[in-house]
């Protein structure tokens, strides 16, 4: 066996497990190429607001970085660093966002999906926003939101919404007690209905 081999296996069995969603008592499976799809759907949906090109989880001039929880960004920090022993960059497609920018992005949603309750699915007001907050990011690629779903609740970081594999919260607890279960989307979110 060489050295790679556990990481490799670790990776590969990461990979697998970020597959595989339980949500509501219905197993979902997403192929490989279904989630490249979803990722890349998400990169063209943010278009250019992810900070400054070529910028890492440890560029402090990076508002979309540094607006974030302390707490959250620390967490990703760590973690990206053990992703990187496995090979895997993560990269935040988008952390904290402007409350105009956020209200651009559900007017954009509204027009793409035809209603305000479809939109409500994947794009949260910015009274309500998580990103607004900076209490969370959506992380890329998808090799990486894979491998944050396989360890994150290490470091306290979960995945919160079924339909949205990227999108991560700071979860404390989540080291002893695991992430909570998966909400199906933001709309099934009590913090949502506000």
């Amino acid at each position: 066996m060489n050295h790679s081999e556990p990481a490799t296996r670790r990776l590969r069995s990461s990979v697998v497990a970020a597959l595989v969603v339980v949500s509501a008592g219905v197993l979902v499976y997403q192929s490989l190429p279904s989630l490249s799809s979803v990722a890349r759907s998400i990169d063209a949906y943010l278009g250019g607001h992810r900070g400054p090109p070529g910028a890492t989880l440890f560029d402090d001039e990076n508002p979309s970085l540094g607006n974030l929880d302390p707490a959250l960004l620390s967490a990703l920090r760590e973690a990206a660093t053990d992703a990187a022993d496995d090979g895997v960059e993560l990269v935040v497609n988008s952390g904290w966002r402007s409350p105009e920018y956020q209200e651009q992005l559900l007017r954009e949603a509204v027009s793409k999906y035809g209603s305000d309750t479809e939109a409500a699915r994947w794009v949260a007001s910015p009274y309500t926003s998580a990103h607004v907050a900076g209490e969370a990011v959506d992380i890329g690629p998808t090799e990486a939101a894979a491998w944050l779903s396989a360890h994150g609740a290490e470091y306290g970081l979960c995945q919160i919404y079924a339909n949205e594999p990227w999108h991560y919260e700071l979860r404390p607890g989540a080291g002893e007690l695991g992430c909570p279960p998966l909400y199906a989307d933001p709309t099934h979110d009590p913090r949502m209905q506000q």
